[in-house]
């Protein structure tokens, strides 16, 4: 008998969300498998098998998906009848950034065609490879097992999907889930994930592939980018105040009164997991609900550093107005709700930035 729950395939392992889930099925007994173009930056992989390669590659997806067992992995070949799905998949590889990378407009055919790429790719390989247990491909010489379940796949969409018009107000953005329609997003990003989680439930209602949809609002925390263009609003808070001496200003985009709710990485991996526990499809927000403006994220970054921190206001790639997950839903599926102040979760990171500074 297996000596593991189950078995996972996170994809994107090599990145922020993603290597900590990795850490999280470990911690619950599983047998995971992390695939991404590169390994994790700030930390050694906990998977059992780490595979790099590119998921733009429907070969390599079609490769990456399977399940050989405990003694194969993905460079052994195995007779074809010993081959299995994963129990679960965890959709995180995408092409994306904070601000300064999505809402500049100079990468919207980049992160548009590389997204959808890896997502449909995803999904119809898991069906090509669903259809050899169903007999549609005459796969019976082979003595295929009759299996009791189906790969579950979890797609981390985004809020950013959730209409302009709604978030215009900076103290009352509208973001609950039945709000996504009339369809307007602010940016191509948006309309990407907007797009993909529509893919998701389209293969869920045609093909029969059980799906579990988030959207995430703005996960933050130790070991993600934290500089190079591409890293989220508390992390580049956080790098600005770490550089900067006492009573000195760091540069803030706009006027700094535009509103967001920033939600921990451990935060957001229970929530993950509950939801692919659960019954429930999705979408559903998974995010925190303490709004602050980015002159209140300063100010408290600032506090936890000990530092009177002015703020130098430029101009700058600023987004909509207004965000805030609205978490009634998940609330009522799924009995969660966020634990952690945005103030402990600041501190822990602003510690862990300051150590990468103090390393470079």
């Amino acid at each position: 008998m297996s000596e593991y729950k189950k078995t996972a395939l996170v994809l994107g392992a090599g990145g922020f969300i993603g290597s900590h889930m990795v850490k999280r099925l470990r911690s619950e007994g599983y047998w995971v498998r992390g695939v991404d173009l590169k390994h994790p930056e700030f930390t050694d992989t906990e998977a059992n098998e780490f595979v790099q390669g590119d998921l733009r590659d429907a070969d390599f997806v079609r490769k990456v998906i399977q399940y050989k067992g405990e003694q194969g992995n993905f460079f052994n070949e195995v007779p074809y009848r010993y081959i299995e799905p994963f129990h679960e998949i965890y959709q995180f590889a995408a092409d994306m950034g904070g601000a300064g990378f999505v809402f500049t407009g100079e990468n919207d055919a980049e992160i548009m065609q590389n997204s959808v790429t890896i997502n449909l790719n995803v999904l119809e390989q898991q069906r090509l490879l669903d259809e050899t247990f169903d007999g549609k491909q005459g796969w019976s010489e082979c003595n295929r097992p009759v299996l009791d379940y189906r790969t579950k796949i979890f797609y981390s969409g985004s809020a950013c999907m959730y209409p302009e018009h709604n978030q215009l107000d900076p103290n009352d953005p509208n973001c609950r889930e039945d709000s996504a329609y009339p369809a307007a997003p602010d940016s191509e990003y948006g309309w990407e994930k907007l797009f993909s989680e529509r893919l998701y439930l389209a293969y869920n209602r045609n093909h029969g592939i059980p799906v579990r949809i988030a959207r995430y609002h703005n996960i933050f925390g130790p070991e993600g980018t934290w500089e190079g263009g591409r890293e989220k609003a508390p992390a580049a808070i956080c790098r600005k105040v770490a550089y900067a001496e006492q009573d000195e200003a760091i540069e803030v985009w706009g006027d700094g009164e535009q509103t967001r709710s920033f939600l921990y990485i451990d935060e957001c991996i229970e929530a993950t997991r509950r939801l692919m526990e659960s019954d429930f499809l999705g979408p559903v927000n998974i995010g925190s609900e303490e709004m602050v403006s980015i002159n209140q994220l300063v100010d408290t970054a600032a506090k936890v550093a000990g530092k009177n921190i002015k703020k130098n206001h430029i101009d700058g790639p600023l987004g909509v107005r207004g965000r805030n997950s609205n978490n009634d839903l998940i609330r009522e599926k799924l009995g969660w709700d966020y634990k952690q102040t945005l103030e402990e979760g600041i501190r822990k990171t602003y510690i862990w930035i300051s150590e990468q500074i103090a390393k470079s």
